[in-house]
């Protein structure tokens, strides 16, 4: 079936064929044929760029086409008949069996890049987190990783019985304080409704609500229209998902400022 996502594009013109993209690419979707970088298959490819680093012509682009889907099963197929390490953070068989609940509707898209392996911080590596060069600020108050809601299963062993924090991505570098205001006891996702895939954020939140025991759900989003489509989605997911979770929304003003705090009362209109 064919999807529309990212996916590397490779200019013919500037690839020189030094094959530096190959082993940057941790799917193994990359190889040198007739002298220039090829794509084995689309179905090997996540879409997310990890190897753009690695081209020093910059041969490599992400763009957004109409494609067959990322096939993570297929890729720790092409992994092991390689000789290659399958990456820690490729979804294992099991997480991916139709009777798992949290798989029902885990997208198979934006599993790849090593930026997605999923990690939480000991108090020690919080208390190494340095405030900036200018030594005026403070510390982190983010306790794991990743914090993109695609790139968050809804097993993560991080949200199980937490006090989650959906955050619109605009509202981090709109609020002074954002870290010591919202992020302590809580655990975050952000994405944005704008520009991101609404059908895979309400089945992804689904999942998250349906099976990770959660205690509240904190929304923050900005008081632009755009912006808007997050309560819908988060209504809409707790609707499917039959969970009974407080829900708080607080919308935030571009200058900063909290303009609205109260329950979560939306119609589902999406």
């Amino acid at each position: 079936m064919k999807v529309t996502r990212k996916l590397i594009h490779i200019d013919e013109e500037l690839c020189n064929g030094c094959g530096e993209c190959v082993p940057g690419c941790e799917e193994g979707a990359l190889q040198i044929i007739d002298g220039k970088a090829r794509l084995v298959a689309e179905k090997y490819c996540d879409g997310l760029g990890a190897c753009l680093g690695e081209c020093p012509t910059g041969a490599l682009t992400v763009r957004d086409v109409e494609t067959e889907d990322f096939d993570p099963d297929a890729v720790r197929e092409l992994l092991t008949k390689q000789g290659r390490a399958v990456p820690e953070h490729m979804p294992s068989p099991e997480s991916l069996r139709l009777d798992n609940p949290a798989a029902k509707v885990a997208p198979k898209s934006g599993c790849g890049c090593g930026g997605s392996k999923l990690e939480e911080f000991t108090p020690c590596q919080k208390a190494n987190i340095s405030a900036d060069i200018e030594g005026e600020a403070g510390p982190s108050h983010l306790t794991h990783w990743p914090v993109q809601l695609r790139l968050v299963p809804p097993d993560a062993p991080f949200l199980k019985g937490a006090d989650l924090l959906l955050t619109a991505d605009c509202v981090a570098v709109s609020m002074p304080g954002y870290h010591e205001r919202f992020l302590p006891g809580r655990k975050v996702l952000m994405g944005c409704p704008k520009f991101d895939d609404v059908e895979l954020y309400i089945e992804r939140l689904t999942a998250i609500f349906a099976t990770a025991g959660l205690k509240s759900i904190t929304l923050l989003e900005m008081e632009v229209p755009c912006c808007s489509n997050m309560s819908k989605i988060v209504a809409k997911a707790l609707k499917n998902s039959g969970a009974n979770i407080p829900a708080e929304k607080i919308i935030v003003a571009r200058t900063g400022e909290i303009i609205f705090k109260g329950d979560l009362v939306q119609p589902v209109l999406l």
